[in-house]
């Protein structure tokens, strides 16, 4: 029965986790978001302190799975150039200009 349980919470961790992954940022919304702010995937990639590749596969959705850290520091980078992310609410996840987009030139 023990066995089971914890079989069961390592599942629902495991589940929680990807749909965690999901919920970070879609390609879609990496792509839509850079777009929205004038950034490119080198401007994006040195402002998230990751690999330009890493954000050009993402960008392709190609087989390459990235860890969370990098889903974050991707999103993290977009929100600081302006960009909000809008969640699933039956219409699909999203992103739009920040109405306080930050106005200094350095950001991106």
């Amino acid at each position: 029965m023990q066995l089971l349980f914890c079989h069961l919470t390592a599942k629902r961790a495991t589940e929680k986790m990807l749909n965690d992954r999901k919920a970070i940022i879609t390609p879609a919304q990496c792509r839509a978001g850079r777009g929205l702010v004038r950034m490119s995937q080198e401007q994006l990639a040195i402002a998230a302190e990751v690999g330009e590749k890493t954000v050009a596969d993402f960008e392709r959705e190609s087989e390459r799975k990235l860890n969370i850290r990098t889903l974050r520091a991707l999103r993290a980078a977009l929100e600081a150039a302006g960009v909000e992310f809008i969640p699933e609410n039956g219409g699909g996840e999203g992103v739009r200009v920040r109405k306080d987009k930050p106005s200094s030139p350095d950001v991106i």
